[in-house]
């Protein structure tokens, strides 16, 4: 029984009323406000118009006064049974918000403090027949941290952060808005078992050899009637053929003792089999195959009698991080059903400021956009949540690796507390074994930056404590997964491993070279210094950098017109406007204008501020990751920061709030393709060098080719190049000199495009001399559309349009592709969809490139 209906929302001041007053089912709430579960307090005030949209200007100030307060949630639900002596009734919270006090029917059942972790209460006692009245009480953070938020102790962006098993971000970050949420962020339910519950299905591939697999399968049951013979039927089912590909049935009878969660009890009891499978299908990441999945069932049975059941979906996959080349050096490699991966992927915050209200579909887009983006893997960054179900359904499904951070970031954590240990532990088994049997979960890492910057901060002088949290990631956690989930690799923090915890001789690298300024290499000992400056912090900087795997690196762009203008009052829709510069959630906006000024040029205005920083970004991380895949396999990763937003900002983001991509993501999907074919080269070489990537699992066998034009479209030079790449290789294919490929022509005047013979692939476009030293001159688009087949033709004419632009005043657009650029002469025609089926706003289409207007009409 779900339940979400009838609950009602109000806020007390800190002590203006007794609790068990509150939460007596006589206590009269007829005037609270109506609220939904899920979902939480700003976004319940909003419906109801007592507070303005906190994303909106500077509204997130006005709404302040919301964190201060006291929140209580009321509903009446109706039992029309009560439970039998052998049945057991509990009330499960899956999520709450973070300090709450739970009642049923007057009865307080227990406080929570972890937003992370289910909360179950036993309540068989406790339920009436008829009208039953649940009330939760949400302590405001500051009356629950107290005097332990003016610790001393480093923390970035708050202090209170650090005590609270909640989502960091929501306290501010460089990207984001502080919005101190609370509420019953997800489902409510109340269950009934009869003489024990399925706690826990722990499943994994163990061994896979030419013609069959075996899985291992453990079982943990809860039991109050250990009197009974509890048995299990295991069945995996290959729903693509409609059949049971491998079936067992287990006894469970080991006793692991009793276990009490509050006041709900019972003895443990386990068992463990095996599933052989034959000739299976296996799980790949989508770049190299099909990410099968079977299904998982389990029924139990007491004395015969089925008295409860689980499924999950499940891939059938090996999977290792391989620490050591073949050589022994050092590496960072994810190892596929035997196949070195390149980890082509992004970064991923919370979804949303407020995560509780967002619905699944807006999950399967975004994840279906990276898999479109060609992305292999995301990193669940450690300063927000462990994803919703629906996040790991969808990586599941479209095969896309998952590195999992454990939530802690940027902070010195309390780990001399043993209350506060207490709760990372629980959280840190909870979690565990909600996720272990995700088939697309490569990597446990405990924490985001702790043990780097702790070291480099402690060095140049700005901490002076102890590595406070060094518990944490180095005793509890690893010992907690050598028992719960061996088959995988703990990973202590990101960045982690040789001398400096960011060295780039071993583990893996976050690069805030670029954008940051930060220096490199340094060690052990030795503050960290940074160089801002235009040359300190350009994105040429990547080139420098021969990681074993980039976990983390990125440049901001602006978000698009359209998300600016829903959220920015007009009069202030103007470049270095406090609004603007509100959007930036990185205090030292220098940085953005160094990087440009570096690449584009400073711009003069809000259109040039927008064009230039997605272009930067995007030639900025096309520069970098290229580079990256060329350095294979030295390099075995490359995930940028970072794919969404959680609010309309400006930020390091690839996809902006409203789903509408910036020019990096359309980049991305060309330069993250299996079978890249791409150019080294930096503004003042005198060679370029040509080389082709395979990520595949194939040979493949393909012409490249090279073509210099002119601006104005004449083609000065072309040469074909037959090759041959193996699977998982690259190829140095050619170095060319720019006098040989220029012809005579000036450097600001010629464009090189790379492309595969026969259309296999998109061309790749390279600049000899950087943006702002080009000699583009003025381009004209030409632009027809066609609204019953939902599409665009544009073309150029006189001179190569550099970046073309196509906007529509809505959200969730997708275009075939965007920010492109286009020979004098060529055309190409896009379609254009709106995820909610929309009718698209074709009266607000605006079609622009850096060096031209167009001019159109609809056919």
């Amino acid at each position: 029984m779900i339940i979400k209906d009838h609950w009602k929302l109000r806020d007390f001041r800190i002590g203006e009323a007794r609790d068990l007053e509150v939460a007596s089912p006589l206590y009269d709430d007829y005037f609270w406000m109506s609220a939904e579960v899920p979902g939480d307090v700003h976004t319940t005030l909003i419906r109801h118009g007592l507070i303005d949209d906190p994303f909106y200007g500077h509204n997130d100030q006005k709404c302040r006064w919301v964190e201060e307060r006291t929140w209580w949630y009321r509903t009446v639900f109706t039992l029309t049974e009560l439970p039998s002596r052998e049945e057991r009734m509990e009330l499960v919270f899956e999520g709450l918000d973070t300090f709450a006090t739970v009642y049923l029917n007057g009865v307080e059942l227990g406080s929570t403090d972890n937003m992370f972790i289910s909360h179950t209460f036993e309540v068989s006692r406790e339920l009436k027949l008829g009208k039953n009245v649940l009330a939760v009480k949400f302590d405001p953070v500051h009356a629950k941290v107290g005097e332990k938020a003016v610790s001393t102790f480093w923390s970035g962006f708050s202090k209170e952060r650090v005590w609270t098993r909640k989502n960091q971000s929501h306290f501010g970050w460089d990207w984001g808005p502080r919005l101190v949420c609370a509420g019953i962020w997800k489902e409510v339910r109340l269950q009934k078992t009869r003489y024990a519950k399925l706690e826990h299905v722990y499943a994994r591939t163990a061994e896979i050899s030419a013609d069959q697999a075996l899985v291992d399968i453990s079982l943990e049951l809860k039991v109050w009637d250990d009197a009974r013979d509890y048995t299990a039927l295991v069945e995996l089912i290959d729903e693509g053929k409609d059949k049971v590909a491998a079936s067992a049935e287990v006894k469970i009878d080991l006793s692991l003792g009793l276990a009490w969660d509050g006041a709900a009890g019972g003895i443990l009891f386990s068992g463990t089999t095996g599933l052989k499978v034959v000739n299976p299908k296996l799980w790949w990441t989508h770049d190299l195959g099909t990410p099968h999945l079977y299904k998982l069932q389990v029924t139990v049975f007491a004395d015969g009698e089925p008295i409860d059941r689980s499924a999950q979906m499940l891939g059938i996959r090996s999977l290792e991080l391989k620490r050591r080349n073949d050589a022994g050096d050092p590496s960072f490699t994810f190892v596929l059903n035997g196949v070195d991966v390149f980890a082509k992927g992004a970064n991923w915050i919370p979804i949303d400021s407020f995560i509780a209200v967002v619905p699944d579909s807006r999950y399967s887009r975004l994840i279906r956009m990276a898999r479109d983006a060609n992305m292999n893997m995301l990193r669940v960054w450690g300063g927000g949540i462990y994803e919703r179900d629906i996040f790991y359904d969808e990586c599941d499904r479209f095969g896309i690796l998952v590195w999992q951070d454990f939530m802690f970031a940027c902070a010195l954590y309390p780990d001399y507390n043993r209350n506060f240990m207490d709760n990372v532990r629980r959280e840190v088994e909870q979690v565990v074994k909600r996720l272990r049997s995700r088939t697309s979960l490569a990597l446990w890492c405990g924490n985001n930056e702790n043990d780097w910057l702790y070291e480099a901060l402690h060095a140049g002088g700005e901490i002076p404590h102890p590595f406070y949290g060094e518990k944490i990631y180095h005793e509890l956690m690893p010992g907690l997964l050598e028992r719960l989930d061996p088959s995988r690799t703990f990973w202590p923090s990101s960045p982690f491993g040789g001398n400096d915890h960011n060295s780039r001789d071993e583990g893996d690298t976050h690069n805030w070279q670029v954008w940051h300024g930060n220096i490199e290499p340094r060690v052990f000992g030795e503050p960290q210094r940074q160089n801002y400056s235009v040359e300190g912090l350009s994105f040429k900087k990547f080139k420098e950098d021969h990681t074993k795997f980039a976990s983390e690196f990125g440049m901001h762009a602006s978000s698009t017109r359209y998300t600016l203008q829903r959220n920015i009052p007009e009069s202030e829709l103007v470049w270095g406007s406090d609004e603007m510069m509100n959007r930036n959630k990185d205090i030292n906006h220098l940085k953005g204008i160094m990087l440009m000024e570096g690449y584009s040029g400073i711009p003069n205005d809000l259109e040039e501020y927008m064009n230039f920083s997605m272009l930067t970004q995007a030639e900025g991380l096309k520069y970098g990751i290229e580079h990256y895949r060329r350095n294979k396999p030295e390099t075995s990763g490359a995930l940028f920061w970072q794919f969404n937003d959680c609010w309309p900002g400006t930020s390091w983001s690839v996809v902006d709030y409203y789903g509408l991509p910036k020019a990096a993501y359309h980049y991305a999907r060309k330069f993250y393709h299996p079978v890249l074919l791409c150019a080294e080269y930096t503004p003042g070489d005198s060679h370029m060098i040509l080389w082709g990537i395979n990520d595949t699992l194939h040979t493949i066998r393909r012409t490249a080719e090279i073509r210099v034009f002119s601006l104005d479209g004449r083609c000065v030079y072309q040469h074909s190049y037959p090759v041959t790449i193996h699977a998982g290789d690259k190829l140095r294919i050619a170095e060319v000199s720019l006098e040989e490929m220029l012809q005579g022509l000036g450097a600001d005047q010629a464009v090189c495009v790379l492309r595969w013979e026969n259309e296999a692939g998109e061309d790749n476009f390279y600049y000899f001399m950087d943006h702002k030293d080009m000699n583009f001159g003025p381009a004209c688009l030409k632009v027809r559309v066609n609204p019953e087949n939902g599409t665009v033709t544009v073309s150029a004419e006189g001179r190569l349009a550099r970046m073309v632009k196509l906007e529509l005043d809505e959200e969730w657009v997708e275009w075939e592709d965007n920010y492109f650029d286009l020979l004098p002469g060529q055309s190409r025609t896009l379609r254009v969809k709106q995820w909610d089926g929309k009718d698209i706003p074709w009266n607000t289409l605006r079609v622009s490139a850096l060096n031209g207007a167009a001019r159109g009409c609809i056919s």
